[in-house]
């Protein structure tokens, strides 16, 4: 089996066993103490699409059914491969010659993102349908990287705790006007407009965001306060006080990173300040996953810290704060798993078995890519003048702590 090789020389920890289409067992088991994992695979194309392009063909054959997990499950099989491969690519001969120079020269032919191309992109994945994200969500369909302060946080605290820690970095004040990029369900600027009693105009190129969102804001009370449009960021008139983007960025493009800031810039007041919430690599620049390209996010990219800074550089802004979340995603990931997984059912109802399993091994791989692959999330604070914000961090944990008080007493009145 061609497969067989280079798996040989992937495993260092754990014990991965494969049956081949054949019926035949080939064990590969590292040199340390790791998890044990059988797969069985059931088409023989496997042993050479496994081979000439795993990152590709996994994905798809997961989700077509054509191998199966017997010691174990779908995550500890994707979690022993992430383990073993780290921050590499899969490393044979066709892989580092040929298919990741590809993969990498055609990123931003890939990442090409106009306006009209942004909407139909963000469209295969946010409008698929609302009900799909209630059943792994928390309640306010935050779709980004969660922020948990003690172990003890469910997943409903801690998206809360993401939002007032954006807050506190933001240094709002009452009636300042803030524009959130990328505004999602609405969650971010309903609760900024609620809690810290500024206006918020979000834009989103998602018609069922945007629906969702103009609802809930009638809904709260809070049509005069908070605004969504079905608007791409390139066409949004200034100026704003405050900027805030979370789990946009990602759908920028590597191409359009100058345009992306030069925007914030000019949308920007001159002591305003911008907060930029992304998923990043901790490796450097690279090319987003074909698989995830092809079925989950197309036209998306997580970008390193090193790409973010130069075209902050050249929008001559000042990058005033940074801060790298890197197993935060990863829990977040685990609980939106457990929740899809309890809601298998009605994702049946929805759908059909195919997308359930394309939709295990995309939460699947991404959890094991913020362990193992990588993966990290960065918060960037921005500003264009240099006084805009206190020298020291302390402001963001005393704003956390009064925020944190006041739901003390929110909840005591409540009881």
């Amino acid at each position: 089996m061609l497969l067989a090789g280079f798996l040989r020389r992937l495993i260092h920890t754990g014990c991965l066993t494969v049956i081949d289409a054949n019926g035949r067992r080939h064990r590969f088991k590292g040199q340390r103490d790791g998890s044990e994992v059988t797969i069985r695979l059931h088409a023989r194309a496997l042993h050479w699409k496994l081979f000439i392009n795993p990152m590709l063909h996994t994905g798809e054959a997961v989700a077509d059914g054509t191998p199966t997990v017997e010691d174990g499950d779908l995550y500890d099989f994707l979690d022993l491969i992430a383990l073993n491969i780290g921050w590499r690519q899969p490393d044979h001969w066709l892989q580092r010659f040929i298919i990741t120079p590809l993969r990498e020269t055609g990123r931003r032919l890939r990442q090409y993102n106009p306006a009209s191309r942004a909407r139909s992109n963000v469209a295969r994945h946010y409008d698929l349908t609302g009900t799909l994200y209630d059943l792994f969500l928390d309640a306010d369909r935050q779709y980004s990287c969660a922020y948990f302060q003690s172990p003890d946080d469910d997943l409903e605290t801690a998206q809360l705790r993401k939002k007032q820690h954006l807050a506190a970095k933001l240094m709002l004040q009452p009636g300042q006007r803030v524009l959130d990029i990328g505004s999602g369900w609405g969650g971010m600027g309903l609760h900024l407009a609620q809690q810290e009693h500024v206006t918020v105009h979000g834009v989103t190129l998602s018609e069922e965001q945007h629906k969702v969102s103009r609802e809930r804001a009638a809904q709260a009370g809070l049509a005069g306060f908070v605004t969504f449009d079905l608007q791409d960021y390139r066409a949004v008139e200034g100026p704003f006080d405050r900027i805030v983007s979370v789990g946009m960025f990602e759908h920028v493009g590597v191409g359009h990173y100058g345009e992306f800031f030069n925007k914030v810039r000019d949308l920007l007041a001159d002591d305003g300040i911008a907060v930029l919430h992304t998923i990043g690599r901790a490796d450097g620049p690279g090319a987003t996953n074909p698989w995830i390209n092809k079925y989950i996010f197309p036209g998306g990219y997580s970008p390193s810290l090193s790409e973010i800074s130069a075209a902050v550089e050249k929008a001559n802004m000042y990058i005033t704060d940074v801060e790298v979340f890197r197993l935060q995603y990863a829990e977040t990931l685990r609980q939106w798993r457990q929740r899809f997984y309890a809601n298998r059912e009605r994702v049946l109802e929805l759908f059909d078995e195919q997308f359930y399993r394309m939709w295990d091994v995309y939460l699947c791989g991404s959890e094991v890519t913020f362990r193992h692959g990588g993966h990290v999330v960065f918060q960037v604070q921005l500003a264009k003048q240099a006084d805009a914000l206190p020298e020291t961090r302390d402001y963001i944990f005393d704003e956390e702590r009064r925020r944190a008080r006041q739901d003390a007493k929110s909840d005591s009145r409540a009881a």
